[in-house]
């Protein structure tokens, strides 16, 4: 089974990570790392999230990759989103970065930067090399992501909406599985529906028009099935079943009126 190292960059109360209105970065990057846990899980792949959950600590990078080697995870993952100079500006782009010369990270970010910069849909800033202590002291390809500039009057607009955010998480991790070669899990058929019953006191459709002074005709009956929804009439028992549960009510209804 895969192993996928996961967080959310920062904590909720971090200092100096938020937009110029108080927003908080964590916010924006719990979005798509929640989403992302979720399809992988959906996908059964074995997920070790490295932040905090709440938001309420920022867990210290050393932990958070001495918690991903110990737990000898496939690869890491960490969302961020991106600041310039703290005020409203212009800037705009998604980027994703891994360690110098490592020809791993840099597999990986091809594998999953091109899906974020779909979703997200604002500047291809391309796969960038950075010595960041995520993916320097990882001992597995990892890459750190910025989704977008909360301190951008483009970007922000992006990540105010949550189903971006969420299709952004389905999309990272949709990626990751095709990074490892998984397919989705198959979904449980569902239960055919029963059989209508018949009703008690007629033994058939024909048998209760005909007391009705109806056409049973089989022509009349497949007119009867088609204005209530019986598709493709044919006169099969559960056709006929159907098409008299469907009269005895229409019948009730018109009487009780």
């Amino acid at each position: 089974m895969a192993k996928v190292a996961i967080g959310a960059g920062h904590g909720y109360h971090t200092p100096g990570k938020r937009t110029p209105d108080g927003e908080r970065e964590w916010s924006f990057n719990n979005k798509v790392v929640t989403a992302a846990v979720m399809h992988l899980k959906e996908y059964g792949i074995d997920v070790l999230r490295l932040d905090d959950p709440s938001g309420k600590t920022d867990v210290p990078l050393s932990t958070r990759t001495n918690k991903a080697n110990e737990w000898d995870a496939d690869i890491l993952i960490s969302y961020h989103h991106n600041a310039n100079i703290g005020k409203w500006g212009n800037w705009t782009g998604t980027e994703t970065y891994y360690y110098p010369g490592a020809s791993t990270g840099l597999a990986l970010a091809k594998a999953i930067h091109p899906s974020i910069v779909g979703v997200m849909g604002l500047r291809d800033r391309g796969i960038k090399t950075a010595n960041l202590h995520m993916v320097r002291e990882s001992k597995m390809p990892a890459i750190l992501i910025e989704g977008g500039f909360m301190d951008s009057t483009i970007d922000i607009k992006v990540m105010r909406n949550d189903e971006v955010l969420e299709r952004a998480g389905k999309a990272l991790a949709d990626a990751i599985a095709d990074y490892f070669g998984v397919q989705a899990k198959p979904s449980k058929p569902s239960k055919p529906a029963p059989e209508p019953k018949p009703s008690k006191k007629y033994k058939s459709v024909v048998d209760y028009m005909k007391d009705h002074k109806m056409d049973a005709s089989f022509n009349n009956r497949k007119r009867l099935a088609e204005k209530y929804g019986i598709k493709n009439y044919r006169g099969t028992a559960s056709q006929n079943v159907t098409l008299l549960n469907k009269l005895q009510g229409r019948f009730v209804k018109s009487t009780a009126s």
